[in-house]
């Protein structure tokens, strides 16, 4: 089975490392993945998405026209990725970003306030993993366990003493989901 995800968002809100970490995770599960970023000239505050495709098969192109999942951290990105969904999807919303409700009715759609419950943990950097947490949790792709445990292994090391409070904020994403 194969599943296309797009993470998107501006940069600095580690859209490029979401996708690096799920596709660490899907590596060490010895999963198929390509992750493919792109990031606007500049890379804070300007947009950046990247596509990640797992599969228990061989991928054929890392270029993805209706992703079965995208993860919006801001109105940008849902103006983009809403429309291109393939029906049944999932659309994760960061809803202290974006202030408008998702208009298909033809996808799951997960809102959360991501940015304040980050911010709640002490660090609003934490926004990312708490998406992440709540889509594994809502559609495990992959599962949490094992994302934590590769957070653990893949951290760089100048980000080690965030550890902790990055598996807090990918718990409390997916505590987050009914």
């Amino acid at each position: 089975m194969q599943t296309e995800i797009i993470i998107s968002g501006f940069g600095g809100q580690g859209v490029l490392f979401t996708g690096q970490l799920l596709s660490y995770t899907a590596m060490d599960l010895n999963l198929e993945v390509t992750w493919f970023p792109s990031y606007g000239p500049e890379m804070r505050g300007g947009t950046a998405n990247c596509t990640v495709i797992i599969s228990d098969e061989e991928i054929g192109a890392p270029v993805v026209q209706n992703p079965a999942i995208a993860v919006a951290m801001n109105i940008p990105s849902l103006d983009k990725y809403e429309p291109v969904i393939k029906p049944g999807g999932l659309l994760v919303v960061n809803s202290s970003m974006i202030d408008r409700k998702v208009s298909r009715s033809d996808i799951q759609v997960l809102e959360l306030p991501a940015t304040q419950m980050a911010e709640a943990l002490g660090n609003k950097k934490m926004t990312n993993m708490i998406l992440l947490g709540a889509l594994l949790k809502k559609l495990p792709v992959i599962p949490v366990e094992a994302v934590q445990k590769s957070l653990e292994a893949h951290l760089p090391e100048r980000h080690k003493k965030l550890l902790e409070l990055n598996l807090k904020a990918l718990q409390a994403g997916a505590d987050a989901v009914n």
